[in-house]
């Protein structure tokens, strides 16, 4: 979300909530930029999209190969640094071999039938003095990339690989709270849970805390299954 340094924030790849009217928008500005500017190798442009409109702006273009870059090439297991540095040597995409494929060319985008999500770690238990509430500076210390079939199972990996103590988007470890179900915190998405688990409705839960009714929803589905068992 806007506000939220990307290094602090859940990413989940392929793009759960974009339309295919939005996704192709922002596909198509993004070669759009890289032709204006001239640029041949890794670039990765971040967008600050209306989800109540189509209304945009390019808050960052970076062409090099950064965090956000070497996220989606684990994620999509296509080679960025490598595809990279061959276009640096001349060598055109279309004679470039995919190495995972070992078929197509480096032409052909990756597509995805599994669900990657990246989980910040924090530790500010560690540092005095140190507010929990998450926002354009960076305090995480790490992070993690889990993969599954769906969100829900990739979520729960994930949340288990940051903190060993957790067993998953469990809702007895924090109270329901609608003061910090409305400020992004290092705790929010346990908040969450407890509040799933109170039953809140999930356009309450929007109100609150602007998170995308899909997720949320996919979060509901967690702590329901939680419930029967």
């Amino acid at each position: 979300p806007l506000g939220i340094h990307t290094g602090e924030s859940i990413v989940i790849a392929p793009s759960q909530t974009l339309s295919n009217r939005e996704y192709y928008l922002l596909r198509n500005t993004a070669i759009k930029v890289i032709r204006h500017f001239g640029i041949v190798g890794e670039c990765n442009i971040q967008y600050a999209l209306n989800p109540n409109s189509e209304e945009f702006y390019i808050i960052e273009v970076n062409a090099r190969l950064s965090r956000s870059s070497a996220l989606a090439s684990k994620a999509t297991g296509y080679p960025l640094a490598y595809v990279a540095a061959k276009l640096a040597l001349g060598i055109p995409l279309p004679t470039i071999k995919n190495s995972v494929t070992g078929v197509t060319t480096a032409c052909f985008e990756p597509s995805l039938d599994y669900c990657v999500v990246k989980i910040p770690r924090w530790d500010l238990a560690k540092f005095n003095r140190v507010s929990t509430k998450i926002g354009s500076s960076m305090k995480s210390v790490g992070e993690v990339m889990a993969i599954g079939r769906n969100f829900e199972e990739a979520f729960q990996k994930a949340l288990r690989m940051v903190d060993e103590n957790v067993n998953g988007f469990d809702p007895y470890l924090k109270k329901a709270n609608e003061n910090e179900l409305q400020e992004p915190t290092d705790k929010r998405m346990f908040v969450l849970a407890a509040a799933l688990k109170n039953k809140y409705s999930i356009d309450r839960l929007y109100e609150l805390t602007k998170i995308d009714r899909w997720f949320l929803q996919k979060l509901k589905n967690i702590i329901d299954y939680y419930t029967t068992l």
